[in-house]
């Protein structure tokens, strides 16, 4: 039997199986599934083969390839509402002889527009027995941890090229539509709230949201109009807290996101001996030591996997021991699952050695820096009084690569709050990175002060004192979003900085209580806990310390479940300075008018 699938990826798996499997249960047959890139991806997030099989698929098919006929089976096509992923599913029905299947059972991802559905019915409708559309238009990154299903949604929304285009509304209203998926999925209908501040980004999502909210659930199965559960979601813009975007980070799964190069999720590594082969390993929440491990500072994973290690094979050593017969026996059957265990802890073993020579050769000398600059006090509390000293020594430092001087210089900006335009200057020459300086500038993109001068500058969110946490003095900065959770969990966000978009925002409070008026159903999806959720969802995406951030809240705050979403799919970079850094080159650049003609072909194919 397969694993149960964790956290809310358990939603997005049930809600596919209530919305596409159960409809053909009863005919006990054997069919062939037809996805395209997305739902591929979306399936291989939330379930795998040996469901799909359990549901009575045989056969897991590329609806954009040829495929030989299968005519004496039916097939159920799980597929986003694009001309491309239409196209493939007319092909397979052009004429009742050559079909390639029985039948079709088509389910589109989310709402399929008339032009895409009148093609369909003029060509193929006596072919498809049942169309639908099941709203699930993002993915299940990790069990507390969301993405939405748009390309180069950084630069979409914060180009600058962009600016005096439509693009940059419409990608805002995909976004909408999107988050409203996730929220169906989750069988909420939460208050709206955003991050005011210098740009309206945030606002006009907030409104986008809640005006799709309000018409999704009079539209629903039901017709009638949901009231508002017991949930906030919080849009907030990238700016708010630029500075976990660019620090080291220390723990586990960011440090090792960061430093190696982890593609789309896989982990690559040579065995040991002078013939040593390569070998790949996913980092997935399959993987029960990588769920345990992934959120702890590396020195406390480079401390625990080999203690693991030495008890796995104490554990063998101690069976080989017993000559019995049984001893033997139950040896045999329980070698499979040592070898299993010993193999992830190798692996682990492997990704954080890896981490800390990368860690002992280079980064250990930075982060006392970026943590210097970013709290703007030292190890022992004391005020960093002048940040260009702290800076100093990192920028004369050969060892140093261009793009870590880079993130140490943004970080020296941040904690002045800009800088002005001849001391800019005289740091990109000095270091010598005039080619790369557009990673510095770009950032007023972003609404965040790179020249002191900056107008109308927005204040910073009051921290939390966090003087009595313990922690390690390389790992002391908390991210923004942190406090931002904590605070709407116990309800003191600012109305004014944090303003609802809901004519009648629930009285929230975070734990789960609420009003005679406002009583959550009795079975919330049956199975959920009494308790209250927040959905913070953070345009241009998120880093791994604040993927992070959400687990440690919802453990503090049981009564509260805290979701973190973001606008684009993570890949290598999930450490999102090399995102945000690379991207913000292309602004102004030729590279952007590239971009541009893809934000029309994206918006042609979703038309």
């Amino acid at each position: 039997m397969a694993p149960a699938v964790r956290g809310l990826k358990g939603f997005v798996w049930q809600k596919l199986k209530s919305a596409v499997f159960d409809d053909f249960r009863k005919e006990e047959e054997w069919k062939i599934m037809l996805l395209d890139d997305y739902t591929t991806k979306l399936l291989s997030m939330c379930c795998k083969m040996t469901d799909l099989l359990a549901e009575g698929i045989t056969v897991v098919e590329n609806v954009y390839k040829d495929r030989e006929p299968v005519p004496h089976m039916k097939a159920i096509y799980l597929i986003t509402p694009t001309k491309k992923s239409v196209d493939g599913l007319i092909d397979d029905f052009i004429s009742k002889s050559s079909s390639r299947y029985k039948a079709a059972y088509v389910y589109f991802t989310d709402f399929c527009s008339d032009s895409l559905f009148n093609k369909i019915k003029s060509s193929c409708a006596k072919s498809i027995k049942r169309c639908k559309e099941i709203n699930i238009s993002f993915f299940p990154y990790e069990s507390q941890v969301f993405t939405l299903n748009i390309p180069d949604a950084f630069y979409r929304c914060y180009s600058p090229t962009l600016e005096k285009t439509k693009d940059k509304d419409a990608v805002l209203q995909v976004m909408a539509e999107q988050i409203v998926t996730l929220c169906a999925t989750l069988d909420e209908n939460p208050g709206v709230r955003y991050r005011s501040g210098l740009s309206d980004r945030a606002s006009k999502l907030a409104q986008l949201v809640e005006k799709a909210l309000e018409n999704y659930y009079r539209t629903d199965e039901k017709s009638q109009i949901k009231a508002k559960t017991h949930s906030q979601l919080i849009i907030i813009d990238r700016g708010f807290d630029p500075v976990s975007t660019v620090l080291h980070e220390l723990t586990f799964q960011a440090m090792a996101y960061d430093l190696l190069p982890i593609e789309n999720d896989t982990y690559k590594y040579k065995t040991e001996g002078s013939g040593g082969k390569e070998k790949e390993a996913i980092l997935e929440e399959d993987d029960d030591l990588w769920v345990k491990m992934r959120h702890k500072h590396i020195a406390d994973v480079i401390e625990e996997i080999p203690k693991l290690l030495k008890e796995a094979s104490s554990k063998t050593k101690a069976a080989e021991g017993k000559l019995s017969i049984s001893a033997l026996s139950q040896l045999m059957k329980k070698m499979p699952l040592y070898r299993k265990e010993i193999s992830k802890q190798v692996v682990h073993l492997n990704i954080a050695e890896d981490c800390m020579s990368k860690f002992k050769s280079n980064i250990e000398r930075l982060c006392k820096t970026e943590q210097d600059l970013a709290l703007g006090t030292d190890a022992e509390g004391q005020t960093v009084k002048d940040s260009m000293r702290v800076l100093l020594p990192v920028l004369l430092n050969k060892s140093h690569d261009s793009h870590d001087k880079i993130r140490a210089i943004l970080l020296y900006i941040f904690s002045t709050n800009g800088t002005t335009q001849e001391n800019l200057d005289k740091l990109i020459q000095n270091v010598q990175i005039e080619s790369d300086s557009d990673m510095i500038r770009n950032w007023k993109y972003l609404d965040v002060p790179v020249i002191s001068s900056f107008v109308a500058q927005q204040h910073k969110y009051p921290r939390r004192d966090r003087s009595k946490e313990e922690t390690f003095q390389l790992s002391r900065w908390t991210p923004v979003i942190k406090d931002v959770m904590e605070d709407a969990i116990e309800n003191k966000l600012d109305s004014k900085d944090w303003p609802y978009c809901s004519r009648c925002p629930p009285t929230w409070n975070g734990s789960g209580a609420v009003s005679a008026r406002q009583k959550p159903r009795a079975s919330y999806r049956e199975e959920r806990r009494s308790s209250a959720r927040l959905i913070i969802f953070v345009i241009g995406g998120v880093t791994h310390s604040e993927m992070r951030s959400a687990y440690e809240v919802s453990e503090a705050y049981k009564s509260c479940e805290v979701v973190i979403v973001s606008s684009q799919t993570f890949t290598s970079a999930c450490a999102l300075p090399s995102v945000i850094l690379a991207t913000l080159t292309a602004f102004g650049s030729r590279k952007a008018d590239k971009l541009v003609q893809n934000c029309s072909l994206w918006k042609e194919d979703k038309c």
